[in-house]
């Protein structure tokens, strides 16, 4: 279905409608697992068999300066576990400076398919270079050599990125490319946890979980309460 807009003028667009949400299931505290790692799990499994939301892992991730200046942008979740949310990038761009900066973070994943949405609060953590090495190698060789010729957030000319990766083909030939050491991934250890589900009339169901303070992280304990639509 289109969006309807207006455009009352040339410098303004407006949003004239938006169709419904309408999920089937039911979202409360008592119906959602103990643990918000397990209740992803189990939303992200289902979203991804489905077949029916394109990237289910894209997420955006939102940083800040110490100062409070944010940014976001979208990325693709790579791991999820009993520690968090991993994701890769190169450690000199602005969201490893800002993270380096400011160790908290903000993710939100869409899936509008099916009228669903996480929101994670959490601190940020590099991985370890073993992990690193792990997922690097299990890229396609491109997409190593291109982490190599990015200078990620830098200013470039048209065409310096891909004469650098061409030069880096020839210096690397058949051999193996090595894990760069500006290169790596970053965990966000969850905090909060949001669950939305759509539905009728923006009278949605929000479930959120907050990690009870001074539980280990190890074997962390959740308050799980409903919120207002």
């Amino acid at each position: 279905m289109s969006t309807a807009i207006a455009q009352p003028s040339p410098d303004k667009i407006q949003i004239l409608a938006h169709e419904q949400y309408d999920a089937p299931e039911v979202l409360s505290p008592a119906s959602v697992a103990p643990d918000p790692m397990a209740q992803f799990r189990a939303w992200f499994t289902a979203v991804s068999q489905q077949g029916v939301v394109h990237e289910p892992e894209a997420m955006t991730v939102c940083t800040s300066t110490p100062d409070g200046v944010p940014s976001a942008r979208v990325v693709l979740l790579k791991q999820a576990d009993a520690r968090g949310f991993v994701f890769y990038t190169n450690y000199t761009s602005r969201k490893s400076r800002e993270l380096a900066a400011n160790p908290r973070a903000a993710l939100a994943f869409y899936w509008r398919e099916v009228h669903k949405q996480v929101r994670v609060v959490g601190r940020a953590e590099r991985v370890t270079r073993a992990e690193s090495e792990q997922y690097f190698h299990s890229r396609p060789r491109g997409s190593q050599i291109g982490a190599w010729a990015s200078r990620q957030s830098t200013v470039v000319e048209d065409g310096e990125v891909q004469a650098r990766a061409k030069k880096l083909e020839e210096r690397f030939g058949e051999g193996e490319v090595p894990l760069p050491e500006f290169w790596g991934g970053w965990r966000i250890v969850p905090d909060e946890v949001e669950f939305w589900l759509g539905k009728p009339s923006r009278l949605h169901d929000r479930v959120r979980y907050t990690r009870v303070e001074g539980s280990p992280d190890d074997a962390p304990k959740w308050k799980v309460e409903r919120l207002a639509p």
